[in-house]
């Protein structure tokens, strides 16, 4: 589903590197040059270029990049450049340092991410920050959040697509008893969405539509002041339909006044070869304009340049 500009031969990785290293020297920074190297680069190919560049040249090529960039441009492609579990370690730690109630990216991290990748995530955490997510999670939270955030960044989901219909339409009873009787942080709300696979999830929230009428998340819609509220539908989505949860917070990153430059750089660098082409689709489905143009008209420069070549928008 990547919608990113690979192009189809690749040049070596340290023609990639001398390149780049070029792009640092003499007066001024080739901006063009890097993000026609690092914009049109996946994951594994910006790790051996990262690599390739700290043994040839002996800098850390994010070292490199921090110095000779700067604002929303070099946040943008530090980001990308760094390996996806680092990233989130990344992404996590601002969003612990950071908190508000509302503040959904470790939801992000904890439900779109696979077992697997969330589980390097918490490891890179650890390397980088001497200290489990898990513990900074709890530290920097209270209450109701906390109960939901603690268990969603520690748990190892099963991942298969096995399903248990008749868990199924029992457990779709217990959320539709306990949303009607508004206990939305109760143990039982907390354990379905926190432990169960995402597979079975799907299943129980179907089944719920089914017997009761709603999506779930109409019915959480109560109260919508409620930030915990907000952060339980965030998590239902991120759980169900990552893409569109994904499109919302686009949306939201764009049309209001003042672009929120930091919600648009981090998901079109986590979706770029995940989702975009979905994301994308929903995007101009729901907005009538497509996302390059609704990019292109609130960003500007390098770092408009940069996010329409990750989204796979080719630059001439």
């Amino acid at each position: 589903m990547s919608t990113l500009c690979v192009p189809s031969q690749v040049p070596p990785v340290a023609e990639d590197c001398e390149q780049l290293h070029k792009a640092f020297s003499g007066w001024g920074t080739n901006e063009a040059l890097i993000i026609s190297i690092l914009g049109r680069r996946n994951a594994s190919q910006r790790k051996l270029i990262r690599h390739c560049y700290a043994e040839t040249y002996g800098e850390d090529l994010l070292k490199a990049l921090d110095k000779e960039l700067s604002s929303d441009f070099e946040r943008v492609v530090l980001v990308s450049v760094l390996d996806p579990p680092e990233r989130d370690a990344y992404l996590a730690n601002e969003a612990t340092k950071k908190w508000t109630a509302s503040n959904q990216v470790l939801v992000e991290i904890a439900c779109t991410r696979s077992p697997k990748q969330l589980n390097l995530a918490k490891e890179a955490y650890h390397a980088r920050f001497k200290k489990s997510l898990e513990e900074d999670v709890a530290y920097h939270t209270t209450g109701d959040f906390r109960k939901l955030l603690v268990p969603l960044v520690s748990t190892y989901r099963y991942c298969g697509d096995e399903v248990d219909l008749r868990l199924a339409k029992s457990e779709a009873k217990i959320l539709h008893q306990k949303i009607a009787a508004k206990e939305y942080s109760c143990d039982d709300i907390i354990r379905i969405l926190t432990t169960r696979s995402k597979a079975q999830i799907n299943a129980t929230l179907n089944q719920y539509k089914n017997d009761f009428g709603n999506d779930v998340n109409n019915d959480l819609k109560a109260d919508p002041k409620d930030e915990f509220l907000a952060l339980l539908r965030a998590t239902v989505k991120c759980l169900v339909f990552p893409e569109k949860y994904f499109e919302k917070v686009l949306r939201l990153a764009i049309n209001k006044l003042g672009t929120d430059e930091w919600a648009l750089t981090r998901v079109v660098v986590t979706r770029a070869e995940v989702d975009m082409k979905t994301i994308k689709e929903l995007y101009e489905k729901r907005s009538s304009v497509p996302l390059d143009k609704a990019i292109a008209k609130d960003t500007h420069g390098d770092y408009e340049k940069m996010l329409l070549t990750l989204i796979g928008v080719v630059q001439e």
